[in-house]
């Protein structure tokens, strides 16, 4: 999906409006369940559902665990929108296809974007089955701010990111460390390595990772980039499923990574859930 500007702001509306003819409630939050959070669809009151292929300009959703599906429902009566798996660059999908749902989220209406996902712990402090509160990423994926955008780059031109404010809401931030540690969840701040994938880092690139950030993974940073571009809050989680060691290296396999956040996931789902009945000023609103 190569579009105008225009031609994107259609494409989101018609979207927009399949949802809106089997689901008309505003949500307060839209939720894109990755890896370390996909058992979170079974606790949600569906009201309405469509399976990605059904939805125009959605691509399917590949990578294991990932079921491909938008859920409409509440959670702890709260209304909400979720991704029941997300796209990657590794499946072959462009910066755009993968970020079109998240236009799609904000036209519905919600006021704030929680993103999940399963990484590798390089920081010797993690654990497996840790939650990472991502506060800053390095993005290695490759895909530039035009490709993600579309929008082109003159000629002789650095593309600038517009980080006039921060990527992670950090009102958000504050809101998810308070409520952690209220229900007594171990956490910690940290940042988030966004490879291209879908291979698992060699001992060299461990190592030279462990320099940049905290845990690593292929997922999170162009859905986060377009959230700012359109102003969305975002808050993002991390569910550590294995932490590199040099002195001990072991394969790690998809299989084990998504039963390590299965495993891990019931802590993360209760604390989503206390963000979304917890007060929270997003787009001009207060919850």
């Amino acid at each position: 999906m190569n579009l105008s500007a225009d031609q994107i702001s259609a494409a989101v509306a018609e979207s927009v409006a399949v949802i809106r003819a089997g689901w008309v409630e505003r949500p307060r939050a839209a939720i894109i369940l990755g890896t370390g959070l996909g058992s979170l669809a079974q606790h949600i009151e569906i009201e309405a559902e469509w399976s990605y292929r059904d939805l125009p300009h959605f691509v399917r959703s590949t990578a294991d665990g990932h079921r491909g599906r938008l859920l409409a429902g509440r959670l702890a009566g709260v209304p909400l929108i979720a991704m029941d798996g997300r796209f990657h660059a590794y499946e072959g999908y462009s910066a755009s296809q993968i970020t079109f749902p998240v236009r799609v989220l904000a036209a519905l209406g919600a006021e704030f974007l929680i993103v999940s996902n399963a990484s590798g712990g390089m920081n010797p402090l993690l654990r497996s089955g840790d939650i990472l509160l991502i506060d800053d990423h390095v993005n290695l994926m490759g895909p530039c701010v035009g490709q993600v955008f579309n929008l082109p780059v003159p000629a002789g031109q650095v593309e600038n990111l517009p980080y006039g404010r921060p990527l992670y809401d950090p009102r958000l931030l504050s809101l998810a460390e308070r409520l952690a540690a209220e229900e007594h969840i171990p956490i910690r701040r940290g940042t988030y390595v966004a490879m291209l994938g879908p291979n698992y880092e060699t001992r060299a690139e461990y190592r030279w990772l462990h320099t940049l950030g905290d845990v690593v993974g292929m997922s999170t940073v162009p859905e986060v980039l377009v959230a700012h571009e359109l102003g969305l809050p975002v808050v993002a989680f991390s569910m550590v499923t294995n932490v590199f060691r040099t002195e001990d290296v072991q394969p790690t396999t998809s299989e084990e990574v998504v039963s390590a956040a299965a495993n891990a996931e019931p802590q993360l789902r209760r604390l989503v859930t206390r963000l979304l009945t917890s007060d929270f000023t997003g787009r001009g609103q207060v919850f």
